[in-house]
């Protein structure tokens, strides 16, 4: 998936870019399968993870009860990203992307991620996540309806 992902910004990935992507996608499938194991291995457990939706005070917590808490969720999640700018310089990286959510099947809503990474002796690690949730004024997806959706 990242790699297509990364065809939409325009510019082919290489390198970095693209381990980088590697691991943002990595987290997104984590969430699909509810592994919070998986979830752990990407991130540093004291990151933060910062929401952002209208009205509302910002959510504030850390990447490791983000991750422990997927394996208890029930409805199947689906993310996905496109447009994504990635800049890496020495140990950090920033991903910026637009983003869709699904819900059991259903879209819930639109925002943008900003992923913040660093370069550990185990590799590259999610350090901070902050996103918006827009349930309205999304424009459609350029990567179509979800495969589960369009089959229907």
């Amino acid at each position: 998936m990242f790699l297509f992902a990364a065809m939409w910004c325009g510019a082919q990935a290489t390198g970095e870019d693209q381990v980088v992507l590697a691991k943002v996608q990595a987290l997104f499938d984590a969430m699909a399968a509810h592994d919070s194991t998986a979830a752990l291995a990407l991130v540093i457990p004291e990151g933060r993870l910062m929401v952002s939706r209208a009205n509302a005070p910002v959510s504030n917590s850390t990447l490791g009860e983000f991750a422990a808490k997927l394996s208890a969720a029930k409805a199947t999640y689906l993310e996905r990203m496109w447009n994504p700018k990635v800049m890496v310089r020495g140990g950090i990286a920033v991903v910026w992307t637009e983003y869709d959510f699904h819900l059991g099947g259903k879209f819930t809503h639109c925002g943008i991620d900003s992923f913040q990474l660093v370069k550990t002796p185990e590799g590259w690690k999610i350090s901070a996540l902050a996103y918006t949730v827009e349930p309205s004024g999304c424009a459609p997806s350029p990567l179509g309806p979800p495969v589960s959706q369009s089959t229907k």
